[in-house]
């Protein structure tokens, strides 16, 4: 037995009356509620309106909870559609069960869709969200925690989750969090991303791009540890091969799209710019807005002050 251990929660729901509170649940609703203030924050000190994000995400997190979920249940059909199953669980999203690739992937197309309707250019709030989405994941992934689920190999660590129910085939013991180490890792990606957005100053896409070729990284680790039924391919676990791929297309994006736009985009936000605001935004896209350009006057304004700066000069010499 082990003397220290993270106790897992002896249930994931609390009832208010007759209303259920899902502990999953509110992971995923507090993860989507971090990801859209922060990625506002982000899109402001690059030049955006406030709100843009948020409008946008009204298309891109329905989409996301739809394709997570159908990535699942098509990955793990026998879970709902083999001889014993009910298809009907595969409608119960509260009790866990949804797939990044498939929310990064549909949710991205309903991100699209709102950013076509606000008139921004997708690759540019894409690469607003990328941090804000990797410190969602890290809180989503303490849903799983709730639900004592995607654990991994026993363990006699000091740091091993205790796992204590033995439904759906769960053996109580003590294993690897693997909910715990990807959660720390998003916090690191989302980190990275920033950093690197700040010194390379990146655009078009790059950020995100970044965002999930860093994920798929520890994802691949990750993903060997677990011990949950999954579909294997050649040895590997059909997530290992699915960070392969994404991993590599995400840095072939970013070195394509380096050598043909490098930079980043002088305007995200058109509508922002004719209602007066900045027309190049925020040069370092920071989260706290603060610019690394110099304070002095440009333009007209610099111009003005030049001549009213002329007519001084020639009134002292006459």
């Amino acid at each position: 037995m082990n003397l220290a251990y993270i106790p897992s929660p002896s249930h994931g729901v609390l009832y208010l009356g007759p209303i259920p509170l899902r502990g999953y649940a509110f992971c995923i609703i507090i993860g989507v509620f971090v990801a859209v203030w922060f990625g506002n924050k982000r899109w402001i000190a690059r030049g955006g309106r406030s709100g843009t994000v948020a409008d946008i995400a009204v298309w891109a997190v329905p989409f996301g909870l739809i394709g997570g979920r159908l990535y699942h249940v098509i990955t793990d059909y026998e879970l709902y559609f083999s001889e014993g199953r009910d298809w009907v669980d595969a409608f119960k999203v509260w009790e866990g069960g949804l797939g990044i690739w498939g929310a990064i992937a549909l949710g991205a197309l309903g991100a699209w869709i709102g950013a076509r309707r606000r008139g921004v250019p997708m690759p540019a709030y894409a690469d607003a969200v990328a941090p804000g989405i990797a410190f969602a994941q890290a809180i989503g992934r303490w849903g799983n925690w709730f639900n004592q689920e995607l654990y991994g190999r026993e363990t006699d660590l000091p740091w091993a989750l205790h796992i204590t129910s033995s439904e759906g085939g769960r053996v109580p013991g003590y294993y690897h969090p693997t909910f715990l180490y990807e959660s720390l890792w998003c916090v690191g990606v989302g980190l990275l991303v920033i950093w690197a957005d700040r010194r390379f100053k990146l655009g078009h896409g790059r950020a995100f791009a970044l965002y999930v070729a860093a994920y798929c990284v520890g994802r691949g680790w990750i993903e060997y540890m677990r011990v949950d039924d999954a579909h294997h391919i050649l040895g590997l676990r059909l997530n290992n091969w699915t960070a392969l791929i994404v991993f590599l297309l995400a840095v072939a994006y970013i070195w394509v799209s380096a050598k043909k736009r490098p930079g980043r985009e002088a305007v995200v936000e058109p509508a922002a710019v004719a209602s007066g605001g900045s027309a190049d935004g925020v040069s370092d896209g920071s989260a706290d807005g603060v610019s690394d350009r110099p304070t002095g006057k440009t333009g007209a304004g610099a111009g003005a002050e030049a001549e009213g700066e002329e007519k001084t000069a020639s009134a002292d010499k006459g």
